[in-house]
């Protein structure tokens, strides 16, 4: 059984979230990778709670949790729920292939680590590439602080759009008379 076949990389990297600075999956992500119920995943680690300190897993504080439905439609789901998900860091997704013993959740554990080390490494190449960027900056002159800024704004990540809430009626708009177009017609 081969970790390709069985989960997309690409659905693995749509699971991670920035959750508190720390790069996460949430419990039912990983229930849903799995092929095993939330509430299986969550008591099978509550039956080894000293194996997820909290740098492991921590729970969702409700304005968390709202924030991920608010921004995310896959979280849906949770709009009504009244538990708050269970949040894993790296080391809790790797703990959870010792707590959960299948087949299915050895071959997809594999897979997730190897989507966090690729994560990390695009991370860390950016970083890499903006202190050249930098040194290449202090090197030169003003003259190419213009061709520097328009590098820089091109790494920057872009600003997600919000789109509007609610209902926009786009008609004409009739004018009202004021009291000056009053005075000027007479």
């Amino acid at each position: 059984m081969s970790s390709t076949s069985l989960v997309p990389k690409e659905r693995i990297e749509q699971c991670i979230l920035l959750v508190r600075g720390q790069k996460v999956m949430l419990d039912r992500d990983l229930a849903e990778l799995y092929g095993v119920e939330t509430k299986v995943l969550n008591q099978a680690v509550k039956r080894n709670s000293k194996r997820f300190p909290s740098d492991f897993m921590f729970k969702l504080a409700v304005d968390e949790k709202n924030e991920l439905v608010t921004n995310c439609d896959r979280f849906e789901a949770l709009k009504h729920s009244t538990a708050l998900p269970n949040a894993f860091t790296e080391q809790g997704v790797a703990m959870l292939s010792s707590v959960l013993k299948s087949e299915r959740a050895v071959v997809v554990n594999i897979a997730i680590m190897r989507a966090f080390v690729q994560l990390r490494k695009m991370l860390e190449s950016h970083k890499e590439l903006a202190q050249k960027l930098e040194e290449l900056e202090s090197k030169y002159d003003k003259q190419l602080r213009v061709v520097f800024d328009a590098l820089r704004e091109l790494m920057a990540p872009p600003e997600p759009k919000k789109n509007p809430i609610g209902f926009h009626v786009r008609e004409e708009v009739e004018r009202y008379a004021t009291k000056r177009d009053r005075k000027g017609k007479k």
